[in-house]
């Protein structure tokens, strides 16, 4: 295959160097090297794509733009994105190291299914009537309606870069409004490479604008720009916070918030334990770790611990860890350098409060960035391990024989319960702190279902639906 890729800015509907022609190089984690340079922006490239973005939105073709005619170029644009799947698929794998059947399935798949749900939903944002006691029988009417708030910034994480832009950039863009979006530093070919499919379903321009930049310079702009009106942002709670903190000040801006998880697994005795174990795995070692959603901590009854430690063993070596464009391939390697030597220091910090490390905890013996499926038992609740979160492939089991201490974190975005019993479920279910809680499953999210947390995980929700218009940046106008 062949594969184009972007790699300057994407501002006013054009690929331009950034400011005195600044570049960085981005890294290919199978192997360590170069894949090429890309733009670095600076304040000046935001300043541009910013009022490129707000010219859009109130004298261009894009705000007087019908919004059924809006819904076809976002249909359009879901069409070239499936057309450029395969290639998208390997751009991200090269990029951020996700296995391919995995990035093509559910990086790339999923994004796809974003773009065409948000796009049936342009000409469905409608407002109501309300009636109003002071008003006379024929004389007086008070309607709402649903409206684009304008400029919207877009920080993302390089955990799943081009999904996580698809969550926040379509329903934005559904709405009316104009983007400008930060990918991660890390990761930033595939926004490019969607960059240049907006152009070819003809966006119009200021419409979208990608500015591959450091968060310290580019997502801190952002979050002061006072013709910013929203900023979406999924990563860490501490930068979380900085930015909540920044957008009260500027402008008393919108913000959504997808911040840092430690989700618990409750695994009941009267489980189906084929399934508990399979999902289980799943819940810790998808996407490598590197999911918002993992399994911070699991409990295990203590009537079946052993047995489900000992399934899991078995099931870690099988793992196949290698090139993440073999298909054949299940673990690939850790996004970069810096979060490879933090897992190193993740694990060697619980041996060194008495944990039980049964398998893994070192990086593998090969070029990359490659780090083993790790197993931790034994393991308390004010251990480190117990209270922070890995973003990697590292599962850490306690033992429990009653009560519920799931719910002592500072995190809620995900949960999970195994029972046969569906009251038990059911009770343990409405008690957990969490945004979402699954049931006999894992990792299941769907476009059509709202996604986001509790307490320090954050507030706001990406995939809420338009018509709830709590999660789309619309303001509400009273007439």
């Amino acid at each position: 295959m062949t594969i184009r890729i972007p790699h300057q800015l994407f501002i006013n509907g054009e690929f331009v160097d950034a400011e005195e022609g600044k570049t960085y190089k981005t890294i290919n984690p199978t192997d360590g090297q170069a894949i090429c340079d890309v733009s670095l922006a600076q304040i000046s490239d935001v300043e541009k794509a910013v009022a490129a973005a707000k010219e859009a939105f109130e004298e261009g073709e894009w705000g007087k733009m019908n919004p059924r005619d809006r819904g076809k170029l976002l249909y359009k644009l879901a069409d070239l994105m499936e057309q450029h799947q395969e290639e998208l698929a390997t751009i991200e794998t090269i990029d951020s190291g996700a296995v391919y059947t995995l990035a093509l399935k559910t990086h790339i798949g999923m994004s796809i299914q974003t773009f065409r749900y948000f796009a049936g939903w342009c000409d469905k944002i409608q407002g109501c009537t309300i009636p109003i006691n002071q008003a006379r029988p024929n004389r007086n009417l008070t309607f709402t309606k649903k409206e684009p708030i304008g400029v919207c910034a877009i920080v993302i994480p390089w955990n799943y870069p081009l999904m996580m832009l698809a969550w926040k950039t379509a329903a934005c863009l559904a709405a009316g409004n104009t983007v400008v979006l930060k990918p991660a530093q890390v990761t930033p070919l595939t926004a490019l490479k969607f960059a240049e499919l907006t152009a070819l379903a003809k966006f119009p321009k200021g419409v979208v604008n990608i500015l591959p930049g450091t968060g310290s310079l580019v997502g801190q702009r952002l979050s002061d720009h006072p013709d910013v009106r929203k900023l979406g942002f999924t990563g860490s709670t501490e930068i979380g916070k900085q930015i909540m903190k920044s957008c009260a000040v500027s402008n008393v801006k919108k913000v959504s918030l997808e911040l840092g998880g430690k989700s618990p697994l409750i695994i009941f005795n009267d489980c189906d334990l084929d399934k508990a174990v399979r999902m289980g795995m799943s819940s810790v070692f998808f996407n490598k770790g590197e999911n918002c959603i993992a399994a911070g901590r699991l409990f295990i009854e203590e009537s079946i611990h052993d047995t489900f430690v000992e399934r899991v063993v078995s099931e870690i070596k099988k793992m196949k860890i290698g090139d993440p464009l073999d298909r054949s391939t299940v673990h690939g390697p850790q996004n970069h350098k810096a979060h490879l030597d933090k897992l190193v220091e993740y694990c060697e910090k619980g041996v060194k409060e008495g944990a039980k490390l049964v398998c893994g905890g070192k990086q593998v013996n090969r070029p990359g960035f490659f780090f083993e499926p790790t197993l931790f038992t034994d393991v308390q609740d004010h251990m480190y391990i117990a209270v922070e979160e890995s973003f990697g492939p590292v599962m850490i089991i306690s033992k429990f024989s009653n009560g519920l201490r799931a719910n002592a974190t500072e995190y809620g975005l995900a949960s999970g319960v195994f029972t046969r019993d569906i009251s038990k479920a059911l009770y343990v279910s409405e008690k957990l702190q969490a945004g979402t809680v699954f049931i006999n499953t894992y990792n299941k999210t769907d476009v059509a279902a709202p996604f986001g947390g509790f307490k320090q995980s954050g507030f706001g929700k990406d995939l809420e639906l338009l018509k709830v218009l709590m999660r789309i940046p619309c303001a509400e106008r009273r007439v």
